[in-house]
């Protein structure tokens, strides 16, 4: 039962825990400074001394048992408040086997999957990257809550904590939009120590007081405070809680606290005054939070022998911490993708619970031919049906129905909801995406054109590590539609191919079907599966007569990693994909060549064994593709069949692609550097000629 007031709740608050914690994080703090980072056994270390009152008292009342925190690198007496064993709080830093990442991600860089509690989102080791996946998360909080009927996430929250540093960044704007265009239940927990590591806040926020900035949005409460007196921090806190707990609109609290070590260990603050630091020290909140309990609650004996107390386990702690075991090697590569034998604990259809409908590889017959737009707007348009789980989302997928009308009519057939427009942040969708497939969501984000993602690149590159920097503990599992390539002309903005790009990002499957058949069967793959998907879609192949084909059904599904081959042949083998499968068949057609010539249609994974097998038997390769040549996925293809299949081989693999420029805007311009008809035709022959 909620507390009403927050004088009632001041006195429910067991200021012996506070103390218990407090002194025990701080004791932590110089366990760490003056004996494990000088003796290496603590490689980073980033001290909370000064912060932690505020967040004590906090974790405090997140007592909901979908409430949601998203911390950062300072966040650890939040943990510890949450339930976070002492022990694996100790051995993260020092790299030993448990804790948040099972030595695989620095120690400060927390998660808690909280089976009963609160849950602490994966937080990243990028500034301000925390603030967008809790804003999906709240989002969620409101699906589970309106569409699907949940009375559980009745008063669940999202709690965003961050420095003053962090609100200058594109994911506290963007999460701010978020927050208040859509009314969410998002506390913003903004701890103000005056420094981004050595830069003044007045650098970080005119006037150097994101509080007093944001007085004026509409639909976003602002309370402003002192961090380190105990009663007047637990007062603000707990009305800006109770505040978003009662669905009255999102808050933002700002608790000025001092930062009473450098930014980290490192860090000696040369660039403060030493009358600055004396005023910081003054102002510690462990300092006020004896006054306030000695000699009014408890004896200074007391005191003492409680500060004592935590000093010893802390000690204790660190030598078992220590004695653990090194992370096992051998599992070091272990949960990039989805494991059938062990599903996540957080994210994703399958920790949801959800259950895959039958399904078949092979397409029903329809007569009708359809184009790659309509067989994206049937999928989608199935899948919604089928799975109240799924939402689409991105900049005009509603109404207008997508700049290429991929969803066109989706929201008017499914609602505001599940089909709804977003504002124009990249970094915001996708990072909204992640905080809705923790939740147990399918997120569908489209990114209208490849360029466009470029400004979502931190968050799409978190995401995909998610499952293993957290040892299978979350998994974000999501689709990301994206447009591009050539079209009816092209630009350096809307043409760009560069899926090598995605094929490098750890822990994303890349899709990019040449025909509409194949769209259906990956994109509906990609929407059951439990790994975070790139989608491309050829922007000339949207409409064109080359990829229709019937829709082969609402159960066809296509596996990653499995090829096709677009004809068969003897004399070279051919491997493409997207826009050039076209171009290669009728090259091969004209020159009247025996080609064995294979589409990818997926490069993470692609499909060696087929094209391996292929290269066996015609012993030379060609490889065609639209994005340029250095370093792009042909390379790839082109290394790993000449380091395991030489002996096979009667000449040098060969690669025809774009030149290492962007795509030209002028027609003439752009067919000149594509590789079309007549050049594929002369890489084979010159191919044959070797």
């Amino acid at each position: 039962m909620a507390v009403k007031t927050s004088e009632d709740f001041i006195k429910t608050v067991d200021w012996n825990k506070v103390a218990r914690l407090m002194l025990t994080s701080r004791h932590l703090d110089d366990k760490e400074e003056n004996e494990l980072v000088p003796d290496k056994k603590v490689l980073y270390q980033f001290s909370a001394r000064g912060h932690e009152l505020a967040q004590i008292l906090l974790g405090l009342q997140l007592d909901h048992p979908h409430d949601a925190a998203s911390a950062y690198y300072r966040s650890r007496p939040l943990m510890l408040t949450l339930g976070l064993e002492l022990e694996d709080a100790m051995a993260a830093p020092m790299g030993k086997s448990g804790g948040y990442s099972d030595g695989r991600d620095i120690g400060v860089v927390c998660n808690l999957p909280g089976d009963k509690g609160p849950v602490v989102l994966p937080m990243a080791g990028d500034v301000g990257s925390q603030y967008t996946p809790a804003a999906g998360w709240a989002q969620a909080l409101e699906y589970h809550r309106n569409h699907l009927e949940n009375d559980a996430y009745e008063g669940a929250i999202s709690v965003i904590l961050g420095g003053d540093g962090s609100v200058a960044t594109n994911g506290f704007w963007s999460a701010i939009t978020m927050a208040t265009t859509l009314s969410l239940p998002i506390l913003f927990f903004i701890e103000d120590n005056g420094y981004g590591i050595s830069v003044g806040s007045n650098f970080q926020t005119p006037g150097a007081n994101i509080a007093n900035n944001l007085r004026s949005f509409k639909n976003l409460r602002i309370f402003d405070g002192d961090g380190t007196l105990p009663e007047d921090t637990a007062s603000l806190i707990h009305q800006s809680v109770q505040y978003v707990r009662a669905r009255r609109g999102p808050a933002l609290i700002r608790l000025t606290v001092p930062r009473l070590n450098g930014h980290s260990y490192q860090d000696n603050q040369s660039y403060k005054e030493k009358k600055q630091i004396k005023k910081e020290k003054k102002n510690d909140p462990l300092g006020k939070l004896k006054k306030y309990l000695v000699p009014s609650r408890i004896s200074k004996k007391e005191w003492d022998s409680l500060s004592d107390e935590c000093r010893d386990t802390v000690n204790q702690t660190a030598e078992k911490a220590w004695n653990r075991k090194d992370p096992d090697e051998s599992h070091v590569t272990k949960f990039v993708y989805s494991d059938d034998e062990k599903i996540q604990s957080v994210g994703g259809l399958r920790s949801a619970g959800y259950d895959r409908p039958e399904e078949s590889e092979t397409p029903e017959s329809e007569k009708q031919r359809i184009n790659i737009v309509e067989a994206v707007r049937r999928t989608l348009d199935s899948e919604l049906s089928i799975n109240e789980r799924v939402v689409v989302f991105g900049e005009d997928v509603g109404a207008k129905g997508g700049v290429h009308a991929a969803t066109m009519d989706l929201q008017k057939k499914h609602g505001n909801e599940r089909v709804f427009d977003t504002s124009l942040s990249e970094e915001g969708i996708i990072g909204r995406a992640v905080g809705l497939a923790y939740s147990g969501l399918m997120p569908v984000a489209e990114i209208q054109f490849r360029k466009y993602a470029d400004p979502a690149t931190e968050q799409l590159k978190n995401c995909g590590t998610i499952r293993w920097r957290t040892a299978n503990k979350f998994a974000a599992p999501m689709v990301v539609r994206m447009p591009g390539g050539f079209a009816k002309c092209g630009d350096p903005w809307h043409s760009e191919s560069n899926e090598v790009f995605f094929s490098r990002m750890i822990g994303w499957r890349l899709a990019y079907p040449s025909n509409a058949e194949d769209a259906v069967g990956l994109l509906r793959s990609a929407m059951r599966g439990d790994d975070p998907v790139i989608f491309f879609e050829h922007r000339n192949l949207l409409d064109a007569k080359s990829a229709r084909k019937p829709y082969p059904g609402d159960s066809f599904v296509l596996p990653f990693g499995k090829g096709k081959k677009l004809q068969e042949g003897d004399d070279l083998t051919i491997v493409t994909w997207g826009a050039m499968c076209e171009r290669t068949l009728a090259s091969a057609k004209d020159s009247g060549i025996s080609a064995d010539i294979i589409d990818l249609r997926t490069l993470s994974p692609w499909d060696k064994e087929l094209v391996y097998s292929s290269v066996k038997q015609t012993n030379r390769c060609l490889i065609v593709h639209e994005d340029t040549r250095t370093a792009g996925f042909g390379a790839e293809i082109s290394a790993s069949i000449t380091e395991d299949l030489f002996k096979y081989l009667d000449a040098p693999v060969q690669r025809l692609t774009m030149p290492d420029i962007p795509m030209p805007y002028n027609i003439n311009l752009m067919e000149s550097v594509l590789p079309d008809q007549h050049k594929i035709s002369e890489a084979i022959e010159k191919l044959i000629d070797f």
